[in-house]
């Protein structure tokens, strides 16, 4: 190679690297802000009716006592979560839960699958059915009977649900009356308003118990469910730890003992 065209070529490499060193990093690709890791509430409003014996209601103090209250405390003190109760319009229950005036609802609530599509479900802790509730001496022995009758249950509970899947028997109810609470329900049974009052069976027989000579309980019901906790669908950290606790409770014999309390019997779902 000449020497001229040597020089050259030394001098054009030389302003290409200085070139190069002057020319911007080409940008890198912004690494996408990573999703937060969920959170167990610190605290849980829990909403429940607060007039639903045995499972939360007022005691001759008005405080608030029963075997869902004495559940929810046991499990917010294992899980180190502190927990006020809020009395609610159980019938507005979803709208207290999703507009987040309460964290859980904790009160006898049946697991549905129509409320699956806006509640998050803990495990099943308990078994319950829809018994059947006369007046002592009623001649209705059975669902058959019931054609023709005027048939009370809380208002949206569960026991409303189960009577309109029996759509045929259903449409025979001379009426379906609906109460705030079954308390007022069972009153009207007693003085005659009513003919029937369909109930969860914890609630029923603790009411009847105090009553046992006013009430007949019919052998037939409208079929059975299972009793969870309620939460919100973006809340699936503290329902998880709810679980958890639950499960130990279970394990270890302090839920069957919670339930001895309240009904005599376990009647907790292992």
């Amino acid at each position: 190679m000449k020497k001229r065209t040597l020089l050259a070529t030394v001098a054009l490499t030389a302003l290409l690297a200085a070139c190069g060193k002057n020319e911007p990093a080409a940008p890198t690709a912004a690494a996408p802000d990573a999703a937060p890791a969920p959170v167990v509430a610190t605290k849980l409003v829990v909403g429940l009716d607060d007039n639903f014996p045995p499972m939360g209601f007022r005691d001759e103090k008005n405080e608030l006592v029963g075997f869902d209250i004495d559940m929810a405390n046991e499990v917010a003190k294992r899980a180190n979560i502190e927990v006020e109760f809020k009395p609610i319009d159980w019938n507005a229950k979803e709208a207290e839960l999703l507009g987040k005036r309460v964290d859980a609802l904790w009160n006898g609530l049946t697991i549905l699958e129509a409320r699956k599509e806006k509640i998050l479900f803990s495990d099943p802790y308990m078994v319950n059915k829809q018994i059947i509730i006369v007046k002592a001496g009623s001649p209705i022995k059975g669902k058959a009977d019931m054609a023709g009758k005027v048939v009370g249950a809380q208002e949206g509970s569960s026991a409303v649900t189960a009577m309109e899947k029996e759509t045929e028997l259903h449409k025979q109810f001379k009426e379906t009356k609906l109460f705030g609470d079954n308390i007022a329900a069972l009153m009207d049974l007693e003085t005659g308003r009513l003919d029937v009052v369909v109930v969860d069976e914890v609630v029923g027989r603790y009411l009847v118990n105090k009553k046992p000579d006013n009430y007949t309980v019919l052998s037939e019901d409208f079929g059975t469910e299972d009793y969870g906790v309620g939460f919100r669908k973006d809340d699936e950290a503290t329902r998880n730890k709810v679980n958890d606790v639950l499960t130990e409770m279970k394990k270890d014999g302090k839920a069957a003992e919670i339930a001895q309390k309240w009904f005599g019997a376990d009647v907790i779902k292992h």
